[in-house]
């Protein structure tokens, strides 16, 4: 039996986080076609992750990803879905991976010093994260457990202090204000706070797109923050429509800012985003991006720092006091974080 023609049919059962990652760095992509993730989003996050750290990225990316949705997210298959017009089922995205039509993804890069992780869906701060990570203890309620924790956090609001700068897309340069030097007092602290962890463990793979801008093209926020998102594709979940206007393949993410917005007019938004309408609301700043930097802070009232980076459903960093062992955090919450966008990467099986 010719030996690649056997191999096109490999299936193996992820066993521990981050196991698909480990698989995707060591596979021998030569012997198949494709690789699909039955599951949500965080396994196939974990392959295109495995792939970008291999010493062949520039050959590994360029195997197509498959999604067949299997998790509580599905952001990822629910976007490539409902963009062909079908519903976000296990048949339905099958039947595309079978017909082998292709659709090239973004891939945003998440820095920190150098430290990275690569991301398709989505980077959040604030309120959507803390429902997402600290709604786990609520695991026995079910898909409940959302809405629960989510009207928990709207009694009981949260806001952080932090800085946030990006690069706007043509028709978007008048929000925000002109860039004055924000950052320039945290270039060398991200490194320095990283040098001693193993947080700079990277020797290899993909490091990001490469690019320079003038700190004149960068507009700024600062202040107190209910909400900071970024999506790269228009579903989050299969529930929530987070970025409407949001594309598969055009170099930009969408950026969803809330600030300064009463409970009441919160959870009017919370409504809203299954069906997107929530970026018309006034206390909502909803643009496109090419590049973004943040330096996330502590609640703006009482002694815990708290916050979660959640990139993709993993936290990547979370303040002190948060829940959760930060221990394996692939960055550090406070220091500069930045985020770059390399338009097309990856391609994806597609309807």
């Amino acid at each position: 039996m010719d030996y690649r023609v056997h191999k096109l049919h490999g299936l193996q059962e992820t066993q521990f986080q981050r196991h698909a990652k480990d698989m995707a760095k060591t596979v021998d992509i030569s012997h198949y076609d494709g690789i699909v993730c039955v599951s949500g989003d965080g396994v196939l996050v974990e392959v295109l992750n495995g792939l970008l750290e291999r010493d062949d990225w520039e050959k590994a990316i360029q195997i197509p990803l498959g999604a067949i949705p299997a998790g509580s997210g599905n952001g990822v298959a629910k976007s490539l879905l409902t963009a062909a017009g079908e519903p976000c089922d296990v048949w339905n995205a099958t039947f595309a991976i079978i017909r082998g039509q292709k659709q090239s993804l973004d891939v945003a890069t998440v820095a920190q010093g150098q430290a990275r992780f690569h991301s398709i869906l989505l980077l959040c701060w604030g309120y959507i994260a803390d429902v997402d990570i600290e709604s786990e203890k609520f695991r026995w309620m079910g898909g409940f457990r959302f809405e629960f924790y989510s009207l928990l956090r709207i009694v009981w609001l949260r806001q952080y202090h932090g800085t946030i700068a990006y690069i706007p897309a043509p028709g978007y340069e008048e929000t925000g204000s002109p860039y004055t030097g924000e950052f320039d007092s945290f270039s060398g602290e991200t490194s320095s706070m990283l040098s001693d962890t193993e947080r700079s463990w990277r020797t290899s793979g993909y490091s990001g797109p490469l690019g320079a801008s003038l700190m004149k093209d960068w507009r700024v926020m600062s202040g107190e923050f209910i909400l900071v998102l970024l999506q790269n594709i228009p579903w989050a979940t299969e529930d929530f429509l987070a970025a409407p206007s949001a594309k598969f393949s055009d170099g930009y993410l969408d950026l969803v800012v809330l600030r300064n917005c009463p409970k009441w007019a919160l959870l009017k938004l919370v409504l809203q985003m299954q069906k997107g309408t929530h970026i018309k609301s006034k206390y909502v700043q909803y643009l496109k991006v090419k590049a973004f930097r943040m330096t996330p802070g502590a609640r703006t009232k009482g002694s815990v720092q708290g916050g979660y980076i959640d990139v993709d459903g993993e936290v990547i960093a979370r303040g002190i006091g948060a829940e959760g062992d930060g221990s394996s955090d692939t960055m550090v919450y406070g220091p500069t974080i930045d985020i770059s966008i390399q338009q097309g990467l990856a391609t994806m099986f597609s309807p």
